[in-house]
């Protein structure tokens, strides 16, 4: 059986405590490639804000509805990477992210998803930054100082 084709439209979420230290994983599939929470949507239905509490959970076992999930009202088109095309319908190159920012009180526990991530790591901002593998993500965790003002 056929896996479903994934849906061209992703969160991505900056999981962060209040004095700026984030949560990095490392993918499974790419050594060296660091980000933070992504995911598509399952439906064409699922609300960006559902995917996002939903990949947070999946990927790292935290409750995005225990804390601060913020919609950054942020939308980044990309390239999908040649590697990952087969997995959308055929044509499909580009992906719709939307970026949201989950805030913490403190470094909290971590269980990642073993098939997505290897490792992970909290980081001051940014030096998180600087490990991403993806310019976008890396863009959304230098906004955090600002983002963290306005709140």
């Amino acid at each position: 059986m056929n896996k479903p084709k994934k849906i061209p439209e992703s969160v991505l979420v900056v999981i962060h405590t209040i004095d700026l230290q984030v949560l990095l994983m490392e993918r499974v599939d790419k050594e060296n490639f660091w980000q933070s929470v992504t995911g598509s949507k399952d439906t064409l239905e699922e609300s960006t804000h559902a995917t996002a509490v939903r990949e947070v959970m999946e990927e790292t076992g935290i409750d995005a509805n225990q804390f601060q999930l913020t919609d950054w009202h942020t939308q980044n088109v990309y390239e999908i990477y040649p590697i990952w095309r087969h997995r959308y319908s055929d044509g499909v190159t580009h992906n719709t992210e939307h970026v949201f920012g989950l805030t913490l009180p403190a470094i909290t526990p971590v269980k990642l998803a073993e098939r997505e991530h290897r490792q992970f790591i909290w980081l001051p901002y940014q030096e998180a930054a600087d490990r991403c593998f993806s310019s976008s993500n890396a863009e959304a965790i230098l906004q955090l100082p600002q983002r963290i003002k306005r709140a």
